[in-house]
């Protein structure tokens, strides 16, 4: 199975936690992609599920699929979120945010009774931290939050490369107008611990950093889809 194979088998075995009449939160990227087209076409022959995006991309997409939308605002209780990672341990924790959706994606995710992620087999790590864990900041004392990013690091005993996402040459601007600086760690032996510490700082929105949040991982294998379910 290619890489693409293991993601679109995982959104597919995903339909197993998808009832009709369900309020569906849709994570973002190429992952939740297959399972957005997947649940479209289902949808066109008769499953009535609404959905809330954790993305203006992944609203454009469900909606030109034809798609019934909604909001937290109308539903503020989803009954199951299905989105990628960009890693998974054994525990359930989780780095996302490589798409610049995190805040959105946490909201949602945990809105929700039931995150299901979907992931191909190179996202499942023993520690997280392979993986540059995105924090999304407000434009203003980028600089003065970045330190103090720092500080939270070396608290927990960690050293980290902290560098502003750009795109296109300019930083990057999320979904909420805020900027993101990725942090390279190598290793985060607590997660629970550095996402407290980055959550209380001035400045920083939120981390990408998903700790008991998620239930249940559908990993595609070249063996079929592994099922990790929590507790």
């Amino acid at each position: 199975m290619t890489t693409e194979d293991q993601k679109k088998a995982a959104a597919l075995a995903a339909f197993d936690y998808v009832k009709p009449g369900m309020k569906v939160g849709l994570g973002t990227g190429s992952t939740t992609n297959h399972f957005i087209r997947e649940l479209a076409v289902r949808a066109k022959s008769g499953l009535d599920v609404e959905c809330v995006a954790t993305s203006r991309a992944t609203f454009k997409l469900a909606s030109d699929l034809g798609l019934t939308m909604t909001t937290l605002e109308k539903h503020p209780y989803l009954d199951v979120t299905v989105d990628g990672a960009d890693e998974f341990d054994g525990s359930f924790q989780l780095i996302k945010g490589g798409g610049g959706a995190l805040l959105v994606e946490k909201i949602v995710a945990s809105s929700s009774r039931y995150m299901v992620v979907i992931a191909d087999q190179s996202k499942k790590v023993n520690t997280l931290g392979r993986f540059p864990l995105p924090v999304e900041v407000v434009p203003f004392g980028v600089n003065a939050t970045a330190w103090k990013i720092e500080r939270a690091l070396k608290i927990c005993n960690l050293k980290g490369k902290l560098v502003l996402r750009l795109k296109e040459g300019k930083p990057f601007v999320t979904d909420s107008g805020n900027a993101i600086i990725d942090v390279s760690i190598g290793a985060i032996p607590e997660p629970g611990r550095l996402d407290a510490l980055l959550d209380v700082i001035p400045g920083v929105i939120e981390n990408g950093l998903f700790v008991d949040i998620c239930g249940i991982v559908l990993m595609g294998t070249d063996d079929g889809v592994k099922t990790f379910r929590k507790g």
